[in-house]
């Protein structure tokens, strides 16, 4: 991928915009369609309820995701910081637990949409097999959230931390390639972003 460059029309409407070669485009389809796959599971496994239903008030899981990748892309609502002022007061326990629980059957479901709206957004102006990236303002944002997610997805599966940037070592000979990408997806997140808070044309 080429770097990100930032043109604005006749109207002054910004636009950013890069080239792709196929193996990336290839790439980029296939992590994200895995990737609405896991949002498209969790959403279908949520518990059936009438009183939902009723209201109109739609609902998801009260518990956490089993899987380490989706519990990575949908934490817990409510994590307090155990350093900040009052944290003592601060509900821990089986309260904390509910309320976790409480937010995330009314929010979750949200967050998945849009998670995954944000996903078919870069599917939708991918290019078919190779050549020019443009984005609006708008689809920029849901391409940082969406690579954000593959991100976080595959540094997750590849244990990769703060302290491990490449994650712990191994003899499978197919993991440096998952490294890769990984650091690939931070270098594209990272130099959108800096173009996005730059945009200046070129």
């Amino acid at each position: 991928m080429r770097n990100w460059q930032v043109k604005r029309g006749v109207r002054g409407d910004v636009r950013f915009v890069s080239k792709m070669d196929p193996e990336e485009v290839g790439l980029v389809r296939s992590l994200v369609g895995s990737l609405i796959e896991l949002f498209d599971e969790r959403e279908d496994s949520a518990p059936h309820d009438e009183l939902a239903e009723l209201t109109g008030l739609r609902t998801g899981h009260s518990e956490p995701p089993p899987e380490t990748v989706l519990r990575r892309l949908l934490p817990d609502f409510y994590r307090p910081d155990a350093n900040a002022p009052g944290a003592e007061d601060a509900p821990s326990g089986e309260f904390a637990k509910d309320l976790n629980g409480a937010l995330r059957s009314l929010n979750e479901p949200e967050v998945i949409d849009a998670k995954r709206a944000a996903a078919q957004t870069v599917l939708a102006t991918l290019p078919e097999r190779a050549g020019t990236v443009t984005l609006t303002e708008s689809e920029a944002q849901d391409w940082l959230t969406c690579v954000n997610d593959l991100r976080l997805a595959l540094g997750t599966l590849l244990g990769i931390t703060a302290d491990l940037p490449d994650g712990p070592s191994s003899d499978d000979p197919t993991r440096a390639g998952h490294v890769d990408v990984y650091h690939w997806l931070s270098a594209l997140l990272d130099v959108l972003v800096s173009v996005m808070l730059e945009r200046e044309p070129e």
